[in-house]
């Protein structure tokens, strides 16, 4: 009936968000007290400019990109133009605040005469932004702008939603190979000493992963996922019917 209110959302989904969004909270809190605390703060035209890298990519390769997976969870009964805006919104958001942090590591590293793309940490990061960034583009492609056909998008949505959660996880992989490198470089000495800076980034490190897991529930939870809608259903008989080879009557073409 029109203007009824929306059903409510589905038991344990609303506690489990409001855990991630603790968790990411939390995580980003903890990086900026690591970065303060031990490695001096930061400024961008200095030699604490390195220290956005980490800032920067914790809050938009992990805590945005986690909460843009989450949208179609939390914003169930919502028009889904409205909710796929958001998703893309949020993703873009966190592209620019990590390619903030790419250009602090790259103009740091440059000033100090340190070399790049050396390690393993380098590597996994710079694919996962560029694969991170393609995903974008192809998504808003697909189906924010008009042009590709209901099939197609069909075909695509599962590759997209595959993609999603990969490169989350690789984002998170990446965190992790970054928070080791960095412990190495400035505390190889004193680390197997469970020095308190080790010990406020590894849990750092247990933060990222547990963020990870409740965002990854979540999204695996099949009762949990986004109601389609009524327009959404129609679209998706069409699919079938088109697919089937039937006319919409029910004869075949």
């Amino acid at each position: 009936m029109d203007g009824a209110p929306p059903p409510p959302s589905p038991s344990g989904l609303s506690a489990y968000v409001a855990v991630s969004q603790l968790l990411g909270l939390t995580l980003l809190g903890t990086t900026g007290a690591w970065l303060g605390r031990y490695r001096g703060g930061m400024a961008w035209h200095s030699p604490l400019q390195f220290n956005a890298h980490p800032l920067c990519m914790v809050l938009g390769m992990v805590f945005l990109q986690g909460d843009a997976l989450l949208v179609y969870r939390v914003f169930r009964h919502e028009a889904k133009r409205s909710t796929k805006a958001l998703h893309a919104l949020l993703h873009g958001l966190a592209l620019v605040i990590a390619l903030v942090g790419i250009i602090a590591v790259f103009e740091s590293h440059r000033a100090k005469g340190i070399p790049d793309m050396y390690s393993l940490h380098s590597w996994c990061g710079m694919a996962t932004f560029v694969l991170y960034l393609l995903q974008w583009f192809l998504g808003c492609g697909f189906f924010l702008f008009p042009g590709a056909s209901f099939s197609l998008r069909g075909w695509y949505k599962p590759q997209h939603i595959f993609f999603g959660i990969t490169l989350f996880i690789l984002s998170i992989t990446s965190c992790l190979l970054g928070i080791t490198e960095m412990l190495l470089f400035n505390i190889s000495d004193s680390y197997s000493h469970f020095v308190p800076e080790g010990i406020l980034a590894n849990t750092l490190g247990v933060l990222l992963v547990a963020f990870g897991l409740v965002v990854g529930y979540v999204l695996t939870r099949e009762e949990w996922k986004r109601p389609p809608l009524a327009e959404e259903l129609a679209l998706s008989m069409d699919f079938k019917t088109l697919t089937e080879g039937e006319s919409p009557g029910g004869g075949s073409q």
